[in-house]
């Protein structure tokens, strides 16, 4: 555990020093002593104080932080935070926490004890630590400079984190330089020790990085299919592109032109692993996003059940066999799943729409299937209770798995027109709900 250097006591007697006048009501006069960054925070703070409530008040239900984590395209880049923070982190008994850009906290990790004794100050996913609540915190505070900021002890502006010290990183947009959201880690005299901002940033740095890969992916084909149509034109020759069909609720597919071929269970689920996590993934990875009890499956099994993979995909298209070491597509066919995403990236609802059929293998327990499958839905769900139209969302609620959500019902009320025949139909739903409590 580190210890406060000299320099560091003298600024936490400041604080104190600045605490005294407000309980005096000094207001702001106790401010001058303060590091010019946490100044300028207190001062914003001391604005916000008689609108803010308890930040306890604010934790979102399991239902919206869900949303919300969806919603946050730092969920692509979480291996990253946990792969260089969360041991460092959590051998430092520091807790590693990512919020959105409002300062709604969505992941919270670390040593349980920690975690534990954090709850005291509502440091949980879905609070909200934005200095409109809180007031000075480094994940609020960074937010609204947008750049790294250390946090010590009573600098914060709440007593209730006095016990505390915290450091956080704003992550921006590779492509627009916009706040995705915040990196943060809070603990004790360690979570502002001198390195600590070092190792923020460069974790922040790495995920920018692979955020500007997804990105990459995400970017609509139909760019570069144009371009690839033009340069064949003079050839007088079409190149079918193979499909993965995953949403129709019947299982699997591929298709090529006016070929198909129907997909076992097992197969679909390889297919769909490796066509969204396009790296690569190592044995011992697959196994755990195939099976709910990775202990009890072994790489022997996974082996053959590729081998037999490649030989029903040779047949099809040699392209699309899977490569080892690590597993992955050198080619991924067009999956209908992922233009959902891509539709909603782009603004194009109406495509996302079209490309949604149901759920991602419906019938798959492989955890792995169930996070895409929840990935998939979420992303839609969020985007037709965000932009639907009255059309768009008429048609969403034709979807089995959206009838009874009252949310996306109470959403169309709001957007119908007043004489909508649909409005009938959308009361009825609600009613219907309503008589079943």
């Amino acid at each position: 555990m580190a210890l406060m250097s000299p320099a560091s006591l003298a600024l936490q007697r400041r604080a104190l020093a600045a605490h005294e006048s407000l309980d005096t009501g000094a207001g702001s006069e106790g401010a001058w002593q303060l590091r010019d960054v946490v100044r300028e925070s207190w001062l914003r703070s001391l604005e916000y104080k008689d609108a803010s409530a308890s930040n306890a008040d604010t934790v979102l239900s399991d239902q919206d932080l869900r949303v919300l984590r969806m919603a946050s395209p730092l969920r692509l880049v979480l291996p990253v935070f946990d792969n260089l923070l969360l041991e460092p982190t959590r051998d430092a008994k520091l807790i590693l926490a990512i919020g959105d850009p409002r300062g709604r906290l969505l992941w919270v990790k670390g040593e349980s004890q920690v975690l534990r004794e954090a709850e005291s100050m509502a440091f949980v996913p879905g609070a909200d630590w934005s200095e409109r609540t809180v007031g000075t915190s480094a994940p609020g505070t960074a937010l609204v400079t947008g750049g790294g900021v250390q946090v010590a002890g009573a600098e914060h502006f709440d007593p209730i984190a006095h016990r505390w010290s915290c450091t956080a990183v704003p992550i921006h947009a590779p492509d627009t330089g916009e706040i995705l959201g915040v990196i943060d880690i809070t603990g004790g005299a360690d979570a502002v020790a001198a390195h600590s901002l070092a190792l923020l940033k460069a974790a922040v740095a790495a995920a920018e990085s692979e955020l500007r890969w997804h990105q990459e992916r995400f970017e609509p084909a139909r760019r570069s299919i144009a371009v690839s149509a033009t340069r064949s034109a003079p050839k007088l020759e079409t190149t079918e592109e193979t499909e993965l069909l995953v949403t129709s609720g019947s299982g699997a597919e591929l298709r090529r032109g006016q070929r198909r071929v129907e997909l076992s269970a097992r197969h679909a689920e390889l297919l769909v692993l490796l066509s969204w996590h396009r790296r690569g993934l190592s044995g011992e990875q697959l196994v755990e996003l195939l099976h709910l009890n990775p202990d009890a499956a072994d790489l022997g099994t996974l082996r053959a059940e590729l081998v037999r993979l490649r030989k029903v995909i040779s047949d099809f298209d040699e392209s699309l066999v899977p490569r080892s070491r690590p597993y992955r597509l050198e080619k991924v066919p067009r999956c209908d799943a992922w233009e959902v995403i891509k539709a909603i990236e782009s603004g194009d609802l109406d495509g996302a729409l079209n490309n949604y059929l149901g759920p991602v293998l419906p019938r798959s327990v492989a955890p792995g299937i169930g996070e895409i499958r929840d990935e998939v839905f979420a992303a839609l769900r969020q985007a037709m209770l965000q932009d639907g139209s009255d059309g768009q969302l008429i048609r969403f609620l034709e979807l089995p798995e959206v009838q009874d959500d009252e949310e996306v019902l109470g959403t169309a009320l709001q957007v119908l027109p007043a004489r909508s025949p649909h409005r009938a139909l959308v009361v009825a739903a609600l009613e219907r709900i309503e008589s079943r409590r």
